[in-house]
């Protein structure tokens, strides 16, 4: 081959390997081209927000309408944004469950002897609301000492102001006869009561709240699934003790040991404080009693199983008031009859005078006095070293006149559909 022909095949060559690199240059100019384009339409990144802040926002509870509020009540239900969740990371070792009305003076004092109670941080308290306004929830919402997780009753009258379960306008009024109820045509004719009375709204919330709650905190709260301790229930009008947690482990030991078979704990009693220095460390077992036993209540999931086992009895029982229903189940549907563990220096008291057994003025700041002057009183005798059970009561029946107020078949269908509908 001559020289002028191997030049020329170099020349070809080069302009070959020439096209290859434009080409390949090409492509790679309009990849980086098109990726930058990419980019360059992607929305700016939001910078991460604290969960509990963005969900609290997004829960925001609106009380503009009816049609508001219960979009609300059923928005939080389902979300259950649990505050202060990150300032208290981990499983809670106490569990409080606050069934509030609208008594604002009263809750302001409870959550007062909360944030004073010894090793508060290890609580959790459930508030569980059947009338909603901001005042109230500002009031929660202020609470930094402990988690707090806020439900919300979703058959309030307050939800329900001109039909069932509230006050309809065609049901019949309380004191009219039967037969002229009939004749009138007023919408529960047929179910007055054991009485003769016909239901009143006002009355029959309480005992659905209370059923309604029990079923929402043992079956519907995240936080609780897997829980197998006591979860403790009182009010809003209720004041609990400084040394509270430690005088509740000391009660649960003293089940395992001196009452295997208690149902029930009762960490208050309508005594006050007059002899809390001779009683403070003194415990005793008993029947369960209305009367006695409905403060400070400490129930495990277990007992709250023997109580569903009787959802039908405690719904269809004539008696408007929760307590005196579970005491007609306590050894007739439950078989055997609850037995409870209680102390007898109350670590609950109750500063309640007025509510809806008694409907006069309320005087929150006298309670507020009565209950500081006590506490002064026993300050020295908080906080005992050792407990001791002092009397051992066996566990019976004990039957009492239902009250009536309880005789509506839509009251009956609504309590008995909480296990289903929540």
């Amino acid at each position: 081959m001559s020289v002028a022909q191997c030049d020329k095949m170099r020349f070809r060559l080069l302009r070959r390997n020439l096209i290859a690199f434009l080409l390949v240059s090409l492509v790679v100019l309009i990849l980086i081209y098109t990726k930058l384009a990419i980019v360059s339409e992607k929305p700016p990144e939001t910078p991460p927000q604290d969960p509990n802040t963005q969900a609290t926002v997004i829960s925001k509870f609106q009380y503009g309408s009816v049609m508001d509020m219960r979009t609300s009540v059923y928005d939080s239900n389902f979300k259950q944004v649990i505050q202060n969740d990150d300032k208290f990371p981990g499983d809670p070792e106490v569990v409080i469950v606050v069934q509030v009305h609208n008594r604002p003076a009263y809750l302001k004092m409870l959550i007062q002897s909360l944030g004073n109670a010894a090793d508060i941080h290890k609580f959790l308290i459930i508030f569980s609301h059947d009338y909603f306004s901001q005042e109230m929830a500002d009031i929660v919402q202020g609470i930094t000492f402990c988690k707090v997780l806020q439900i919300y009753f979703p058959y309030s009258r307050q939800l329900y102001p001109n039909e069932f379960p509230g006050q309809d306008p065609k049901d019949c009024p309380r004191d009219i006869a039967k037969a002229e109820a009939i004749k009138s045509g007023c919408l529960n004719a047929e179910h007055p009561d054991s009485y003769g009375h016909y239901r009143e709204a006002s009355i029959t919330q309480t005992k659905h709240h209370w059923w309604w709650k029990l079923h929402f905190v043992w079956e519907r709260v995240h936080a609780l699934q897997g829980f197998s301790g006591f979860t403790i229930f009182i009010e809003e009008d209720n004041y609990i003790l400084p040394d509270f947690y430690q005088f509740f482990k000391g009660m649960l030991e003293h089940k395992k040991s001196d009452c295997p078979d208690c149902d029930i704990l009762a960490l208050g009693n309508h005594d006050g404080l007059g002899r809390f220095q001779e009683l403070s460390g003194k415990l005793e077992t008993a029947s369960w009693l209305s009367t006695k036993h409905n403060i400070g209540m400490g129930i495990s999931r277990e007992v709250y199983y023997k109580m569903m086992g009787c959802n039908t009895e405690y719904c269809t029982y004539d008696d408007y008031n929760w307590d005196w229903t579970l005491q007609n189940l306590s050894g007739t549907c439950i078989s055997k009859p609850l037995k409870v563990l209680l102390a007898r220096g109350s670590r609950v008291l109750h500063t309640g005078d007025c509510g809806m057994h008694k409907k006069e003025a309320c005087r929150p700041e006298q309670a507020q006095v009565k209950v500081q002057e006590s506490l002064q009183l026993a300050k020295s005798a908080l906080f005992p070293q050792t407990l001791a059970v002092t009397d051992h009561g066996s566990a019976q029946h004990q039957p009492h006149m239902k009250n009536g107020g309880w005789g509506d078949i839509r009251d009956h269908a609504l309590c008995k559909n909480y296990a289903k509908r929540l």
